[in-house]
């Protein structure tokens, strides 16, 4: 690589490591992880940084290599998981409202298969449109519009679950918000 493409990309990368870091923490749960997540992808990158010929693409080109590599680890653990009946109580050290919605986001998009997970990432948190979203994963609109369905029916699915448990130990647990339908017809996840 020429001495100014990698000053460029020292440039790209100072000024755009906030979102993509948001973007891997949204990946993955755990911070550390999302830090080698991004740490992981920006090397892959690096590497291939003159072949990216338009340069306003390298964040979808970025948040594709994160997907992959989050899918390569996710697969490399996944021999290593043991399924438990209860999920362990997460705790969250900020009281306020805003942080306890995310925090129970995060923790139930757990659930999601990654492909799930990268679909409802995508369109709800970066907020791409259903054909960027599809562009970025390699899948088809309608492949994208079915496992959006799908991913909503089992967050769902778990927000009520955990709001039943949290009723039948008395009301004491964690508050929950629903994923509805917007005016538009089109779902979304209320965060």
């Amino acid at each position: 690589m020429r001495h100014g493409e990698v000053l460029d990309f020292e440039e790209y990368v100072r000024t755009r490591q906030d979102a993509l870091l948001r973007s891997a923490r949204r990946l993955v749960p755990d911070p550390v992880d999302a830090q080698d997540l991004l740490q992981t992808a920006l090397a892959r990158t690096y590497g291939r940084w003159d072949g990216i010929a338009d340069k306003s693409l390298a964040d979808a080109y970025l948040r594709r290599v994160m997907i992959n590599t989050r899918t390569e680890w996710w697969r490399a653990r996944k021999l290593e998981e043991v399924p438990t009946e209860q999920l362990p109580d997460g705790s969250v050290d900020d009281p306020t409202e805003q942080h306890a919605d995310r925090a129970l986001l995060m923790d139930v998009l757990k659930v999601l298969a990654p492909k799930q997970r990268s679909v409802v990432v995508l369109r709800h948190w970066e907020q791409m449109s259903t054909e960027e979203t599809a562009a970025a994963l390699g899948m088809s609109t309608g492949t994208v519009k079915s496992t959006l369905h799908r991913a909503l029916a089992r967050l769902r699915q778990e927000l009520e679950r955990r709001d039943l448990d949290a009723r039948a130990q008395g009301g004491a647990g964690e508050r929950t918000r629903t994923v509805r339908g917007d005016e538009g017809g089109r779902e979304r996840c209320a965060a």
